[in-house]
């Protein structure tokens, strides 16, 4: 979604670099690209305005005039004032003291809110929580339905009285089901085309009946200041804890996160990046600002990395590494382990300096291919898998008949296994200086 803004602002800070110092003109320079990059990327203008006054203030300071790396410190300016645009500091959930805690989850409909209210559900379930799903959208065809389905899917449990009923009544009773079976009971409600004063009545009677401790307002990033504004709406007429933005992979311009903090005056708590239930994690203004800014995000990386990688898997691996034993059966437990931690693209936008380097702007991260070398060495016996040397003229057919594939992609693949084991040995025997390593 920042891809082109993270484009824009790294050319705005490439006219700085080389000067040994910035005079004025530099950076009004630099200043009106930052701001058209803002405005183009669908941020607010009242909020590109103040911030574009922010960074030119400071970056007119004595700590960059003075500097000996003033494009350096103008960056670290613009990063500074991105994390506090989008809320500086991790905003947490509040929890009751006495379960279960209520989160009411509202929005317009289309947001994503019912896949949000399970996504939450895991997240909390995730980390120690015994959450209950509470369906009270009567008015959406499959609603309910939808919801049971993906409480099956997260293992938690869904009160689902019907849809004859009204949703303060729902709400209320699932709050009394979710003290027996729970301690947060997370309430789906209805949402709309468009604003109106039923939907924002009938949460306002919802808020009164169930008294939630968090309101948060699931709203879709694709839609830009559309998103802004419903959010300002909902704000002033049912009040709100936090917002929850969805559909952050997408290929919209990124502004409903730029904008929405600074709008509302409430903090983003949360992220969904994609369709399945593990997209979605609290929102780190900081490290958000460092992947627009092309810095990466190695923490959450980390992070991803340590929730979905087996550790005792990850030991066995390494000593087999050491061992320069390799096989494609381990190439295949080691994709899944990776393929844990979501698309390859989302990885890659996690890796300092990736985003902006140049040699991988026009490469497509296409995960599928990895779904054919899945299905070539599924094609593969296990004897085979173990020895891959065993694999000749007519095997190769038979492996690309079964996969689906070519000849020419199963030599494709036994070549880079080759030269993967190659690498492994010289690696054992401590002979890698001068070893060039293309592609990797």
């Amino acid at each position: 979604m920042f891809d082109a803004l993270s484009d824009r602002l790294q050319n705005a800070f490439q006219s700085l670099k080389g000067h040994g110092k910035l005079t004025a003109e530099d950076v009004d320079q630099a200043m009106r690209e930052i701001r058209l990059a803002l405005l183009e990327a669908d941020v607010n203008f009242k909020v590109v305005r103040e911030f574009v006054a922010q960074v030119k203030q400071r970056a007119l300071g004595v700590e960059v005039m003075e500097s000996l790396t003033p494009a350096q410190q103008v960056i670290k300016i613009v990063n500074e004032e991105l994390t506090t645009l989008m809320g500086a500091g991790d905003s947490k959930l509040a929890f009751s003291g006495r379960a279960p805690t209520i989160i009411l989850m509202a929005g317009l409909q289309g947001s994503g809110k019912t896949t949000t209210c399970a996504k939450l559900a895991r997240h909390l379930k995730k980390d120690g929580k015994r959450p209950v799903l509470i369906a009270a959208d009567v008015y959406r065809p499959a609603a309910i339905d939808q919801l049971k389905t993906l409480g099956e899917r997260v293992g938690v449990p869904v009160y689902a009285p019907g849809a004859d009923l009204d949703p303060v009544d729902i709400a209320r009773d699932g709050v009394e089901y979710a003290r027996l079976n729970g301690d947060v009971a997370i309430i789906d409600t209805a949402g709309r085309l468009h604003i109106d004063e039923e939907l924002m009545g009938e949460l306002a009677r919802i808020r009164s009946a169930v008294k939630p401790h968090n309101i948060l307002l699931v709203v879709d990033s694709m839609t830009g200041q559309d998103a802004v504004n419903a959010a300002e709406e909902f704000r002033q007429k049912v009040d709100l804890d936090g917002v929850v933005l969805t559909k952050l992979d997408g290929d919209a311009r990124g502004g409903a996160a730029l904008s929405v903090r600074a709008v509302t005056g409430r903090p983003i708590k949360f992220a969904s990046n994609g369709e399945k239930l593990d997209d979605f994690d609290t929102f780190h203004p900081d490290r958000m600002a460092s992947r627009i800014l092309g810095m990466g995000d190695v923490l959450s990386l980390i992070e991803k990395a340590e929730d979905s990688l087996d550790a005792r898997k990850a030991a066995e691996m390494e000593a087999k590494l050491r061992r320069a034993e390799f096989t494609f059966e381990d190439f295949l437990e080691q994709l899944k382990q990776v393929r844990k931690m979501g698309s390859l693209s989302s990885i890659l936008g996690m890796l300092p300096g990736v985003p902006g380097m140049k040699e991988l702007k026009n490469v497509q991260v296409d995960d599928r291919q990895l779904d054919r070398i899945e299905a070539m060495i599924f094609s593969m016996t296990p004897r085979e898998r173990r020895n891959p040397e065993l694999i000749d003229g007519p095997r190769k057919q038979r492996v690309a008949r079964g996969s689906g594939t070519q000849v020419q992609d199963v030599n494709m693949l036994l070549k880079q296994y080759r030269e993967m084991q190659k690498m492994l040995k010289m690696f054992k025997g401590g002979k890698v200086k001068g070893l060039r390593l293309p592609g990797m």
